[in-house]
Order: structure tokens, then sequence, then C-alpha cells
């Protein structure tokens, strides 16, 4: 009889840890999937910033005696431009390339109805994320401005701002519900540790009653709880970058390369399981600790 009694507290037990370390994996995993999409969800904005991009044009007024000294100069302004630090990327465009672009998104293929090299020549210039914002805006022109030989610069402000603003908002978006599925985190595996608690607060009331101190009591379960949080932890890691990796695989879409971000990334829901696994258990044994024994009926 003893024997069937401990076989049955031994099956709850293990089943118990099942459901913690699944529930603590569940849980990482989902807190998981939203810190990689906010992490490519910002490489993709930044992305998407470095599209816009600006024009510097040079003189279209040269004697052709001088273009050869007109070309040198213009060289320099394009090595300086790329210098600047708003500039994420710059693209030279020649007088020749003007005409062939202009030609072909007008659809014409013949010279005689298009003057040759009729068009400046310009800098195309992708700025940098950080510089795509309508307080800095200005201050990225007013560079491009200063270069030697640039007489304009020409952007679409009007679209900076709007596709600045509208990914501003969605990824405000994505951080709020980050941090709703933190909060969810922190309550569901509490829920957990506190449940599996319960079931022994009559063993932790029957120690204290012997004589143990708090802390020896504490200990076993601190020492289990970060055992359970470290085992959650890396199956929800595990299945949070499996599943990932076959979902970019399938449509197609690279991992984020940013490895500094996903490093604490993994860091922090690694830390993060066992830290609220870990506190949780402290306040529910804590709990019990403190109650009388009447009061262990009615928990």
């Amino acid at each position: 009889m003893a024997k069937t009694v401990d076989d049955f507290n031994q099956r709850r037990l293990r089943s118990s840890n099942i459901t913690v370390v699944i529930s603590i994996a569940l849980v990482l995993f989902l807190l998981g999937l939203m810190g990689l999409i906010l992490i490519n969800a910002q490489k993709y904005s930044d992305y998407i910033k470095e599209q816009l991009v600006v024009n510097a044009y040079f003189d279209e007024n040269y004697d052709a005696k001088d273009s050869l000294k007109i070309l040198k100069q213009e060289q320099e302004a394009f090595k300086k431009i790329e210098t600047l630090k708003s500039v994420k990327k710059a693209t030279y465009i020649s007088r020749e390339m003007a005409s062939k672009e202009a030609k072909a998104s007008m659809g014409i293929d013949s010279d005689a109805l298009f003057e040759e090299n009729i068009f400046p020549a310009s800098v195309e210039v992708a700025l940098k994320p950080e510089y795509v914002d309508p307080e800095k805006i200005d201050l990225a022109i007013a560079e491009l401005k200063s270069v030697p030989g640039i007489v304009d610069v020409k952007n679409n402000s009007t679209l900076m701002v709007e596709v600045y603003n509208n990914l501003n908002r969605i990824l405000k978006w994505i951080l709020g519900f980050s941090l709703l599925f933190l909060i969810l985190a922190v309550v569901l595996i509490n829920n957990s540790i506190r449940l599996k608690i319960f079931s022994k607060r009559f063993i932790i009331k029957t120690m204290q009653l012997v004589g143990a101190k708090r802390r020896f009591i504490l200990m076993p379960f601190i020492k289990e709880a970060m055992i359970l949080g470290v085992i959650g932890a890396v199956l929800g890691l595990l299945v949070l970058f499996g599943a990932w990796y076959y979902f970019i695989t399938e449509i197609g879409t690279p991992f984020a390369q940013d490895n500094n971000k996903l490093i604490l990334l993994i860091v922090g829901i690694f830390l993060l399981g066992v830290l609220i696994t870990v506190i949780s258990t402290i306040f529910a044994t804590w709990r019990f600790l403190r109650s009388n024994v009447d009061d262990l009926y009615y928990s």
C-alpha cells in the first residue's frame, strides 16, 4: 500500500514538473517570437528608410573644354559626400547615365528625338535610417548643400515624413504587444509555479513545525525552480528558433543579421525564464511559511 502511495506521489510530482516546464517553454516561445518580430521589424524599417534617396545635383552649365576639370571636381565632391555622417550609401550618376535613365523612363530609343546629355551629373544619396526623421532631414540636406560643387539638393520630404510616421507607428504597436506578452509571461509562469507549490503546502508547514529554518526549506524549492526554469527556457528557445528558421526558409526571408541583438534576445529569454521561475517559487513558498496551519485548508 505504501509503495502504491509513493508511486502515485512520484507520478504526480513528475506530472507537475512536466506541466511547469511546458508552461515555461510555451510562454517563453511566444515572448521570444515577439522579440524576433520586433528585431526584424526594426531591420526592415531601416531598410525601407534607406530606399528613400536624396539627389544632390552638380551645375549643368559648363564649357566643354573644362569637362575633365569638372569631372575631377565632381569625383572629389562625391568622395566627400561618402564621408558625411548622415550618408549610408552614395551613387555617382554622370550626365551620360542621367540621359540614359531619362530616355529609358520615357521610352525613347532614338537619339534624334532626345538632346544628348541635357541632364546634370548628380549623386544619389541613401541616408542613414536615423536621419530619415522630420527633425534631422534638414540637417542632412544642409550637409549635402555645403559640399563644394553641389548646386541643388532635392528630396521628397512629404513622402519621407509619411513613411517615417507610419513605420514608427507600426513599431510602437509591436513594442506594445511585446510588453503585453512580457506581462502575460510573468503571470502565467507565476500561476504554474504557485499551483506546484500549493500541492506541497503541507510538506512545507510540516518541515517548519519540526524546527526547520525558512532558508533550509526554501533552498530545495529554489534549486528545483532553477532546474525547471533552465529546462523550460532551453526548450522554448529550441522550438522558437526551429520554428523561425522553418518559417523564413519557406517564405525566403533572411534571418536578422544583427548577431548582437539575437544574442541579447537569447540571453534575455533564458535569464527571464529562470528569474521568473525562481522569484515565483520564493514568493509562493514564503506565503505558506508565513501562514497558519488552519489557513492551509482554505488557500
